[in-house]
């Protein structure tokens, strides 16, 4: 076994046993009220001398310090070095899959009782933001762990978490979701790929467009019309599990696209797929209320990612005016620049201020989809503007590949468009004004 192995097999217990309610510190406070009294050893970004230091941020404790230290040694070791290999070969590896289940990176947040590790919220969303300190969009763990895992241990039989979630935690079963259709984005009642019954049995015909871990995906949950005379679309959508190898399952070309390169996003085809009725996911023709139960969590996991990414690329551009020469002086010396990296600290710790009250409370269960769709537009348009930025503080270097923030400016412009684009988003939030 690995050091890194045996450090989170000593881990286990920890993850397992944390909750933040309950972890009681040297000074007899539970983490929840060292949040309510304040904890002025963890400094908030604003306060920190650097932004992606362990040890910052009041709704963490030393519990997850621990587990974050594992997560940032994990990706720095196995991630960082292979990542621009992956990117030219448009897909990670099966091993570092593996490797990630071993070291205790997938399921993370999944309940023990189904196979997971038994960590909590805040715990998973430490493994959002070390991918993103390291730079690395190519991993689709996270959508295979705090997305696609949820739909199974929330709406599946005994039978399919059984069959599905200790691979998917060892890392040997990855999973997709499939959504996006060439004529239907962000709008899911817009869907044409449809099943239909015969017998016990479903025959599933459509395409899928934009699926992150498609060409990999050993099972894929597909969104697919039921009931096309139902009252609305909203009433007549399934969701199915389609495994790797059944006759019918067509995966297209691995798509080329301007950033996560490292990324395997895929088309995806149904043709005459006869699925038993134990590829049913949960309830025929509740789909789509499945979806709006489980997209909160996908909204804050981009939203989250978005601010991590910030908080890299202040780093990153920091140490890269400090040390690169204009005019005789270093370009940190310049006001222009000083005043551009107030701006950007300034912007970014008022992005964490609010991403980490809604992390708190959706470890709490209390995010609404409202107030995700605020965290996604808001730090994925953020995102965005820091990449311009700080690209532009780089000079001709920033658009070098080479370069770090020439890959963090491709990759954040997805941002805003997938997981329901910005546009949906602020239609989402609109409506809950005009409503009340």
């Amino acid at each position: 076994m690995t050091s890194l192995g045996k450090l989170t097999q000593n881990l286990t217990h920890v993850l397992k046993n944390l909750n933040t309610t309950s972890c009681i510190s040297a000074t007899g406070l539970s983490n929840q009220q060292k949040r309510w009294t304040g904890n002025l050893s963890r400094p908030e970004i604003a306060q920190a001398d650097n932004m992606m230091a362990v040890g910052n941020r009041r709704i963490f404790s030393e519990e997850h310090d621990m587990f974050r230290e594992n997560v940032r040694r994990f990706f720095q070791e196995e991630v960082l070095p292979h990542h621009s290999k992956w990117e030219k070969e448009g897909q990670l590896s099966r091993e570092v899959w593996e490797k990630a289940g071993a070291n205790g990176l997938l399921g993370v947040n999944t309940p023990e009782k189904f196979g997971g590790v038994g960590g909590d919220l805040l715990s998973t969303a430490i493994t959002w933001e070390e991918q993103m300190y390291v730079n690395c969009s190519g991993p689709g763990f996270t959508l295979h762990s705090d997305i696609v895992m949820p739909y199974i241990t929330h709406y599946g039989t005994p039978e399919q978490v059984e069959k599905f979630i200790p691979r998917m935690v060892a890392g040997t079963c990855i999973g997709a979701i499939a959504m996006s259709e060439p004529g239907a984005g962000s709008d899911l009642q817009g869907i044409r790929t449809n099943a239909k019954q015969d017998g016990e049995d479903w025959i599933l015909n459509g395409s899928k467009v934009f699926i992150t871990n498609g060409w990999m995906a050993d099972v894929v949950i597909v969104v697919a019309i039921t009931n096309p005379t139902a009252k609305s679309a909203a009433h007549g959508i399934s969701l199915f599990l389609v495994e790797e190898g059944m006759k019918g399952f067509v995966k297209g070309r691995k798509l080329e696209k301007i950033g996560f390169k490292a990324q395997d996003t895929a088309e995806l085809f149904f043709e005459d797929i006869r699925l038993p009725k134990s590829a049913l996911l949960g309830e025929a023709n509740k789909g789509f209320y499945y979806l709006m139960q489980e997209l909160p969590q996908e909204r804050l996991l981009i939203g989250a990612m978005g601010l991590a990414s910030c908080e890299f690329m202040f780093e990153e551009t920091r140490n890269y005016v400090k040390t690169r020469k204009a005019f005789g002086k270093t370009l940190s010396h310049l006001q222009t620049m000083q005043h551009k990296l107030a701006e950007l600290k300034t912007e970014i710790s008022v992005g964490r201020a609010f991403m980490d009250n809604c992390l708190e409370i959706h470890n709490e269960k209390g995010l609404d989809n409202v107030m995700a769709s605020m965290a996604k537009y808001w730090a994925s348009d953020l995102q965005n503007s820091v990449a311009t930025r700080c690209l532009q503080m780089h000079g001709g270097w920033g658009y070098m590949w080479e370069y770090p923030i020439a890959r963090a400016f491709v990759d954040a412009r997805v941002q805003p468009i997938y997981g329901g684009s910005n546009e949906i988003m602020k239609e989402l939030i609109a409506r809950s004004i005009v409503s009340n």
